[in-house]
């Protein structure tokens, strides 16, 4: 039953993302896919790069088997059942924005901030310790101010 009602607000009330993650799905067919708490997930094409947009969770070549990335896409899921239509533009678009943008990106370097430190991923870690245990940055199912990202320890905004 949680399950039917899950997939009825995400194709209901978050029906825009999840028409995006199902283009991107399509795009990516031919890749592994698996299931993730009731959400699709696919192994894409990319390098590095992980995304969840409504049921769907893309998850980058380097990522595919982090638990703790994993973790945090599931709570861009939930994101997207709780905001339905506004999560696009209060969660993805500033997501995407934060973590392509170069001189974001050049700043979180050169000033050591950790990219979960931008509520939209601060969040979904949130999210993902509540309902999974565990996310990106966390010990014990506690997310830390310091935290190593990318190989650096960085710190919260």
């Amino acid at each position: 039953m949680k399950l039917f009602i899950k997939i009825f607000l995400q194709w209901t009330w978050g029906i825009l993302q999840n028409i995006a993650g199902l283009a991107v799905f399509l795009a990516n067919a031919g890749r592994p896919h698996r299931i993730y708490r009731g959400n699709v997930v696919t192994d894409w094409k990319s390098e590095d790069a992980s995304m969840g947009l409504g049921m769907f969770i893309f998850m980058g070549r380097t990522d595919s088997g982090d638990e703790e990335i994993l973790a945090h896409e599931y709570g861009h899921t939930v994101q997207s059942m709780i905001l339905g239509p506004f999560y696009l533009p209060v969660i993805g678009l500033p997501s995407l924005v934060w973590a392509n943008f170069k001189p974001l990106i050049k700043r979180r370097r050169r000033e050591n901030i950790s990219y979960y430190s931008f509520y939209p991923e601060r969040w979904a870690n949130k999210i993902a310790v509540k309902r999974v245990g565990r996310a990106p940055g966390t010990q014990n199912g506690e997310i830390h101010i310091n935290h190593i990202c990318d190989n650096e320890i960085v710190k919260k905004v």
